[in-house]
C-alpha cells in the first residue's frame, strides 16, 4: 500500500503541473475558439526571461541577494509577457476578428515560430538554470502508518501547491468576476459579445496576458526542475492530451484531465512497465487522448464543437 500511495502522490503532483500548462491552452481557446500552438513557445520565452534576468540583474546592479534577483526577474518577465500579449492583439488578432478558426490557428503557429526565434535571439541558446529556492531533497511521510514511510519529492509538492493555488485563482476569476463572465461570453459567440458592447480586442489582450502569466509560472517550475532549454517549447505540448481529455472549453476539465493523466502515467509505469519493457509514461497520455478523440472528442467536460458553430 505504501508503494501505491507513493506512486499516487507522485502522479497527482505531476498532474497539477500538466494541468497548469493545459490551462494556457484552454484560456486562449475559450477566448478565440482556436487551439493555441504558441503556448509551448510562451512557456519557453517566459522561462528564458526568468532564468537570464535572475542571472543578469545581480551583475548589472551589484547585489547578491537571490530572492531580490528572482523577484525583480519575475516582475520583468511578467511585464515582457504583457507586452507580448499586447503586440499579439495589436499586430495579429485585431486584424482577424470574426475570421475562420483555421485562420486563427495558422496565426498561432506563426506566433509560435516567431517566439522561438525571438527567445533564441534575445536570450541565447544555451541551457540555463532557474533557482527560486524550491526544496530539492526528498522527505518521508506517514512513517508511523507504513514501514519506511512514503517518499515524497518536496520540490514536486511545492510545485503542485503553487499550481493548485494558481488554478484556484483562475477558476474564481472566470466564475465570479465581470471580466471572467465577459470572457465566457466571447468564447460562446464573438459577434453576439460585440453586439452587447463587449470589446473583443481588450478581452483578447486580457486572456493572452493571463495565459502569459500561467506560462511564466509553468516555465519557472519546469525550469527549476529540469533546466531551461529550447526543447521546453515542445515539452510543454505534453499537456495537449490533458486538454483533449478534459475538454478544450473547460477550466475544471484541464484540472481533472491533468490529474488523471499524471496518475495514469505513474501507476501504469510502476505496475505495467516491468511487463511491457518500460517507457509507458512517454506514450500513455497520447493513447488515452486518442481514445477520447475516437469516442468522445469534446472531452470529459467540453462542449461539442458543432454546438459552438
Amino acid at each position: 500500500m505504501g508503494y501505491f500511495l507513493e506512486t499516487l502522490f507522485g502522479g497527482l503532483m505531476s498532474g497539477m503541473l500538466y494541468a497548469l500548462v493545459g490551462l494556457g491552452f484552454v484560456l486562449i481557446f475559450k477566448a478565440s475558439g482556436v487551439f493555441n500552438f504558441a503556448q509551448g513557445a510562451m512557456v519557453l520565452v517566459a522561462a528564458l526571461s526568468m532564468a537570464r534576468f535572475s542571472a543578469w540583474l545581480p551583475e548589472w546592479l551589484g547585489f547578491e541577494n537571490m530572492w531580490l534577483a528572482n523577484i525583480l526577474a519575475f516582475i520583468i518577465s511578467a511585464v515582457l509577457m504583457v507586452i507580448i500579449a499586447w503586440l499579439v492583439e495589436r499586430l495579429v488578432l485585431r486584424h482577424l476578428v470574426n475570421q475562420e478558426a483555421t485562420t486563427l490557428l495558422m496565426a498561432t503557429l506563426g506566433i509560435s515560430y516567431f517566439l522561438d526565434g525571438f527567445g533564441q535571439t534575445l536570450f541565447g541558446s544555451s541551457v540555463y538554470t532557474i533557482d527560486v529556492g524550491m526544496p530539492k531533497d526528498p522527505a518521508f511521510i506517514l512513517d508511523s502508518l507504513f514501514e519506511g514511510g512514503i517518499l515524497i519529492n518536496l520540490e514536486d509538492l511545492t510545485a503542485a501547491a503553487i499550481a493548485a493555488a494558481l488554478v484556484a485563482a483562475l477558476a474564481f476569476f472566470f466564475q465570479y468576476t465581470s471580466t471572467g463572465r465577459a470572457l465566457r461570453a466571447v468564447a460562446d459567440d464573438h459577434q453576439a459579445a460585440q453586439s452587447i458592447g463587449i470589446p473583443l480586442n481588450r478581452i483578447w489582450v486580457i486572456v493572452w496576458v493571463v495565459a502569459g502569466i500561467v506560462a511564466l509560472v509553468a516555465g519557472i517550475i519546469w525550469g527549476s526542475k529540469f533546466g531551461v532549454q529550447f526543447t521546453l517549447s515542445t515539452a510543454a505540448l505534453r499537456a495537449l492530451p490533458v486538454v483533449i481529455l478534459g475538454g478544450l472549453t473547460s477550466v475544471p476539465g484541464a484540472i481533472i484531465g491533468g490529474l488523471i493523466i499524471g496518475v495514469g502515467e505513474k501507476i501504469s509505469e510502476a505496475y505495467l512497465g516491468p511487463y511491457l519493457g518500460g517507457g509507458i509514461e512517454i506514450w500513455f497520455a497520447y493513447v488515452l487522448a486518442l481514445t477520447f478523440l475516437l469516442f468522445r472528442p469534446q472531452g470529459l467536460f467540453g462542449e461539442k464543437i458543432i454546438d459552438r458553430v
